[in-house]
């Protein structure tokens, strides 16, 4: 079987899998360390459709609607496409379940749906008392956490402050800069998608100064390849979101007086 890969987590999938021999292309947001190189497609948002064609895949894995006009491009093309649109915990169990049988490894999938339930289950933390947390995915219009990061956040002890938005689509989840001041939160996490975070620049939004999470140094960054990328890997950047909870809640405990 021959799969081009055009979002970074459908490769991840197959490599867990088994399937990593399969592949022929893939995005080039796609992490490889480890693997057999593969030749780089593209981008996310942009990709040569005529080369992914020339190499004859059997199969091309594309993800959600903005991948949607390169999907039916490759489509009149007549190559096969599988186009993802997972936004939950839930839909990447499920993704993984679907990506399998598309490829002939519905066994491994099984397994590695059972490993995901298992690691996402020892992220569990109900510990008290919860940061009031405010994930920002990109800075211009801030948009605030997708579906399965607020789910993460709230599986490993926080509080997503704009849960409330966690639609599909990122304009439904833009936020104004006036409604974090109001929200005052207790930490800032930023992750953005595919480019590399200017805590300082967060620092200097008007009005950022006198929030908590500001005055008190808790503004947390994750690489996006951990959180962004809706496939197993996010366990690894839950894992980063249950280390900054634990040293907030460290950091709130008062430290006893030294006896005389």
């Amino acid at each position: 079987m021959r799969i081009v890969c055009l979002s970074a987590e459908a490769a991840d999938i197959c490599a867990r899998l088994g399937a990593w021999d399969d592949v022929v292309a893939v995005s080039a947001f796609a992490a490889q360390t480890g693997l057999a190189p593969r030749p780089v497609i593209g981008g996310f948002s942009r990709t040569d459709c005529g080369r992914v064609a020339e190499l004859h895949p059997d199969l091309v894995i594309c993800f959600s609607d903005v991948q949607a006009d390169i999907a039916a491009q490759l489509i009149r093309g007549g190559c096969t496409v599988l186009a993802t649109n997972q936004r939950t915990l839930r839909e990447i169990a499920e993704t993984i379940r679907l990506i399998g049988g598309a490829i002939g490894r519905t066994t491994a999938a099984k397994q590695l749906v059972k490993e995901f339930h298992q690691d996402l289950e020892a992220l569990q933390n109900s510990t008290t008392p919860q940061p009031r947390v405010y994930f920002e995915e990109w800075p211009d219009p801030p948009i605030s956490a997708i579906g399965w990061v607020g789910e993460l956040i709230e599986h490993c002890g926080g509080m997503d402050l704009f849960a409330a938005r966690r639609g599909r689509a990122s304009r439904e989840r833009v936020v104004a800069p006036e409604e974090v001041i109001a929200a005052d939160p207790d930490i800032i996490v930023a992750s953005w998608c595919g480019r590399r975070v200017d805590v300082g620049a967060i620092r200097a939004r008007a009005g950022f100064s006198n929030l908590r999470a500001v005055q008190d140094g808790q503004i947390h960054t994750i690489h996006s390849d951990l959180l962004l990328q809706p496939g197993p890997r996010v366990l690894e950047g839950g894992r980063e979101l249950l280390h900054i909870f634990e040293a907030w809640r460290r950091a709130c405990i008062p430290t006893a007086p030294r006896s005389p």
